[in-house]
C-alpha cells in the first residue's frame, strides 16, 4: 500500500492520501480529541500516537494536525504506519451514525439557504478539500452566513482571509441577501 503525503496551507497539518476511499460519499468527520473519536477506529488509532492533535477524515484523504511541540520528521512515519495497519486490517473507518448538528436557519429563508449550500458545495468545498479540509454550513440569519472550518482549514492562518475575501465576496455576489460570513467553532 502506497500512501501519498501532501502539505497544506496550514503548517501544522499534513494531508495523507491512502489511494482508496476513506469516507467516500458519507461526508466528512472532524475529531478534535481522542474522546471525540470513539466512533472511528481509524481516528482512535491515530490519536494513540504522541503528537496527534486533530484527525479529519475526507472522501479519499486523512488530514492530521500535529501538536505544537511535535516535529513532522518523527510523527509522519508513525502516522503512515498507523494508516496502513488500519486499512490492511480492513477495519471500518466509522462505526454507528453521526448525530447531525442543528442548523440555525429561519424557515422563511429556505430558498436562500438552498442557494448558499449549492454554491458552497459546487464552488468552495472542492477547493477546500484540495487543501485537506472542509467547510460546513451552520446557519443563516439576518444576512449572516455561519460556517465552520474543518481539517487543515481549522486553525489555518489564512482561513479567516479565505472566508472574508473569498467565500463572503462570492456569496454576496450571487446571493444579495448575504451581508457577511462568520466562522463558528465546533
Amino acid at each position: 500500500m502506497f500512501i501519498e503525503t501532501e502539505g497544506t496551507p496550514n503548517p501544522a497539518t499534513l494531508k495523507f492520501l491512502p489511494g482508496r476511499d476513506v469516507m467516500g460519499t458519507r461526508g466528512t468527520a472532524d475529531f478534535t480529541s481522542a474522546e471525540a473519536a470513539v466512533r472511528s477506529p481509524l481516528a482512535t488509532r491515530l490519536f494513540e500516537l504522541d503528537g496527534v492533535a486533530r484527525v479529519f477524515l475526507g472522501a479519499d484523504f486523512i488530514t492530521i494536525t500535529k501538536a505544537d511541540d511535535t516535529d513532522w520528521v518523527a510523527l509522519r512515519p508513525t502516522i503512515l504506519a498507523g494508516i496502513m495497519a488500519h486499512f490492511v486490517a480492513e477495519l471500518p473507518v466509522l462505526e454507528g451514525e453521526d448525530a447531525d448538528e442543528a442548523e440555525d436557519v429561519d424557515p422563511a429563508d429556505a430558498e436562500i439557504v438552498a442557494t448558499i449550500k449549492e454554491l458552497l458545495d459546487t464552488r468552495v468545498r472542492p477547493a477546500v478539500a484540495g487543501d485537506g479540509g472542509d467547510i460546513v454550513f451552520r446557519g443563516f440569519r439576518d444576512g449572516i452566513v455561519k460556517l465552520r472550518m474543518q481539517g487543515a482549514c481549522s486553525g489555518c492562518p489564512s482561513s479567516r482571509a479565505t472566508l472574508k475575501h473569498g467565500v463572503e465576496n462570492m456569496l454576496r455576489h450571487y446571493v444579495p441577501e448575504v451581508l457577511a460570513v462568520e466562522q463558528v467553532e465546533a
